[in-house]
């Protein structure tokens, strides 16, 4: 149940609105539901022959404002308190009784018609759909004084909330005061005349964030802008100094044709100059560029050592936000800018989940709770590196370490929504899981390929080799790890990982547990893929498997020619390849 509340100053024109057919013809049988004392006239349901409705909704308007004028100039100018109540589509059709019951309750909540108070304002809750109803009240009270509603909005809230819970509705997550402002009914309608998929104001806070993702400078910050197509203003104080910035979408403008403008902190509360300029400023270090990523070898294209040096970022920011302590709140924001970097430079193919899932953890990028030491320069380093990376192939390395990265942020946004839910943040904690289920949906068309390739490799060990590293598997792995993923499904990727990590040189028992321990696992829809990616990590072998790495014997620094039993290679031929082969042996072009 949604509660929205406005101002206004003209009784009588709100009423014809509510009695009238709406902007599109979607009132039907406008009618009163509750009102002050229970008596006063309906135009909707007066059936009186000798009455036009046009004046029993004048009688109406009069009676509403009768106090109003009895108080003359002391009377708010903004003297109509106008609240929409609206159900959840999932909810039953509340009967005109119960609406008169939540009407009652709010108007009471927010202290204007108060339980037993013969002065309460006068009020009247008007019907004309199924699922909503509007309250108008007039703001002076019947010994001619104002109400006292200070926080009118959040007492609205709460008291839903309890309407919820006792009338079998469903419970809203209640807000704190961070999300970003929603488009207004004319923005959507409008929208919809025009043919936008969304609001102009959704479609700007999409840019403005995308464009501040990994930006290390302010001017970067509006270059990008400019370069997404947008238009920017921006507004100087007297000495010349920047203090603010408006942003337009192109083609979007009033009725005297000039742009509607629209201020960052009015897109969202994070999107203002001071307080871009402020994660600027904990985000990037002066005198400090970019480092260059070591998350691969140098044969592997930008985008897929870009995507392993964020993975490895990305696993110690869930490890901070496992910690419960409140200067993790810092990582939320740089999450929320490497969902946005991903975003921009995946495959077609998962864009769309990558960028419902920017979208869902955007909101849990805010609250109440704000870090004292603020130090967020690796994972926006991280961003940034995947931005000036460019874009990448939805095959091959690249699409092997974004499905990397996505195994790892899935498992991020969850610790995201535990931290969130331990300190009461409902709405955060379920745009985190939100976003958690997108990045399920990326994951699962990004990983397809390569996953499907480690288990055919799995499969085709010799019988001796996949017995051995599945008693490794089962003696590594606790019962409950066993029963959430790894029993349900066969471990053939993770023993073909195992044997890939053994012929590079490590030990496939002490590496797995590594991998393990570092972090849990409880969370994760299907262990053997997390394992999957940290091994692959870790052992630096290619998140797309293509040809078998060979065995180097044990102690040697550099790989000898060997000849591997599964593959029956020559010695010169296993010399002249690396340990750990690659789907390509070049970047590819771009």
């Amino acid at each position: 149940m949604v509660p929205k509340i406005r101002r206004g100053s003209r009784t009588h024109g709100l009423l014809v609105y509510l009695y009238g057919p709406g902007k599109r013809d979607e009132h039907t049988d406008a009618h009163l539901v509750g009102s002050w004392d229970g008596f006063a006239p309906d135009p909707g349901r007066d059936t009186s022959p000798d009455l036009d409705p046009k004046v029993t909704l004048a009688r109406l308007s009069a009676a509403l404002d009768l106090r109003v004028k009895q108080a003359g100039t002391t009377a708010p100018a903004q003297h109509v308190w106008h609240c929409s109540v609206r159900t959840d589509p999932g909810d039953r059709h509340l009967t005109d009784a119960e609406w008169n019951t939540v009407a009652r309750r709010l108007v009471q909540a927010v202290n204007l018609a108060p339980e037993g108070d013969p002065d309460g304002c006068r009020w009247v809750a008007v019907r004309h759909a199924d699922d909503h109803i509007h309250i108008l009240a007039t703001m002076v009270r019947g010994d001619l004084r104002r109400p006292r509603m200070n926080y009118d909005l959040k007492k609205a809230q709460a008291e839903c909330r309890r309407i919820e819970k006792e009338m079998g509705l469903r419970q809203l997550r209640p807000g704190d005061g961070t999300g970003a402002k929603s488009p207004t009914s004319a923005e959507r309608f409008k929208a919809e005349r025009t043919g936008r998929p969304e609001a102009p104001r959704e479609s700007l806070r999409e840019a403005v964030r995308q464009a501040l993702a990994g930006a290390a400078t302010e001017g970067e910050f509006f270059t990008r802008l400019r370069e997404a197509g947008l238009r920017v203003k921006i507004r100087n104080a007297p000495s010349g100094d920047a203090i603010g910035y408006n942003v337009a979408l192109p083609g979007d403008r009033n009725r005297e044709g000039a742009p509607i403008w629209y201020p960052g902190s009015k897109l969202a509360p994070d999107l203002s100059l001071p307080k871009i300029r402020r994660r600027l400023a904990s985000g990037t270090a002066e005198g400090t560029t970019h480092p260059v990523a070591t998350g691969g070898r140098t044969d592997w294209s930008p985008p897929a050592r870009e995507r392993r040096s964020a993975t490895g970022i990305a696993e110690r920011a869930a490890t901070l936000l496992d910690s419960d302590d409140d200067e993790a709140a810092a990582q939320l924001v740089g999450v929320g800018e490497l969902l946005d970097a991903v975003t921009q430079t995946s495959p077609a193919a998962t864009r769309a989940e990558l960028a419902a899932a920017a979208r869902s953890f955007e909101r849990a990028t805010r609250s109440h709770i704000q870090a004292q030491r603020v130090d967020t320069r690796a994972i926006r380093s991280a961003a940034r590196g995947i931005i000036r990376a460019g874009s990448a192939l939805g095959r091959g390395e690249d699409g092997g370490t974004t499905a990397m990265l996505l195994s790892t942020l899935i498992l991020v946004t969850l610790a995201a929504a535990r931290w969130h839910s331990a300190r009461g943040h409902a709405q955060q904690a379920h745009a985190s899981r939100q976003a958690a289920e997108h990045l399920r949906a990326a994951y699962h068309q990004a990983a397809a390929t390569p996953m499907q390739a480690l288990r055919d490799q799995g499969r085709a060990l010799p019988a001796a080799e996949r017995r051995t590293h599945q008693a490794t598997i089962r003696a590594a792995l606790p019962e409950t790890a066993m029963r959430s993923g790894s029993s349900s499904r066969k471990t053939d990727a993770l023993t073909a990982t195992l044997a890939q990590v053994e012929q590079a040189g490590h030990d496939p028992k002490s590496l797995l547990q590594q991998a393990i321990d570092m972090r849990e696992l409880d969370t994760a829809d299907d262990v053997n893929d997390v394992l999957v990616w940290r091994l692959r990590r870790l052992a630096q072998l290619p998140a797309h498997p293509g040809e078998a790495t060979r065995r180097p014997q044990a102690g040697a620094s550099q790989p000898k020619a060997t000849t591997h039993r599964a593959h029956n290679r020559t010695a010169p031929t296993a010399a002249a390849r690396p340990a750990v082969s690659a789907p390509r042996n070049h970047p590819p072009r771009r």
